[in-house]
């Protein structure tokens, strides 16, 4: 049923720009397992093994506490309508911050948010795909705006200040490094 493949093809990479919601997972050798939701666009595939991720402000930052104690990553889309298919992409990631010198090129690949936090680059290591018979239909209604509504109200000083607040530890009490 799984099959893997050394690296995205443009089939799969057609199927990841097709989807409206991703799953992103991470842990540290201790602690919570973090598994995410990640919508809007936020996803850029930019070669056969390489994806950039935005992640925006949210309550937590566990991806980046987790990215910087140990550095393994595995995002997965899941066909909600059309032919079943599961898709995971195993590999490592850096993060690129509004103080590096990557940060505008690499957020600027991607539509304007106040709410940008990071900006991951992915180097996938394997490609999974399963038969993915179980995952129910659904339809796509739209794109919620909570987010982009709050992070456009705080702006980013309150942004900021939110970091300072919420995201530079993680559940488990590592560091994030969002400041360094």
């Amino acid at each position: 049923m799984a099959k893997i493949h050394p690296e995205i093809s443009e089939d799969l990479k057609k199927f990841i720009e097709a989807q409206h919601i991703f799953f992103v997972g991470t842990a540290m050798e201790d602690g919570k397992v973090n598994v995410s939701p990640k919508g809007r666009d936020s996803m850029r595939v930019i070669g056969p093994n390489k994806i950039l991720w935005r992640n925006l402000t949210g309550s937590g930052n566990e991806t980046a506490a987790h990215i910087k104690k140990v550095n393994r990553i595995t995002l997965m889309w899941c066909a909600f309508e059309g032919k079943p298919m599961i898709l995971r992409c195993y590999g490592t990631a850096k993060a690129y911050h509004e103080r590096d010198t990557e940060w505008e090129e690499l957020n600027g690949m991607f539509p304007h948010s106040n709410g940008a936090r990071q900006v991951y680059e992915i180097e996938v290591e394997t490609v999974q795909t399963s038969c993915g018979y179980s995952i129910p239909f659904m339809d796509f209604k739209e794109d919620r705006d909570v987010l982009e509504k709050w992070t456009e109200n705080k702006g980013r000083d309150g942004i900021r200040d939110y970091w300072k607040e919420k995201n530079t530890k993680s559940f488990d009490g590592a560091e994030t490094g969002i400041f360094e």
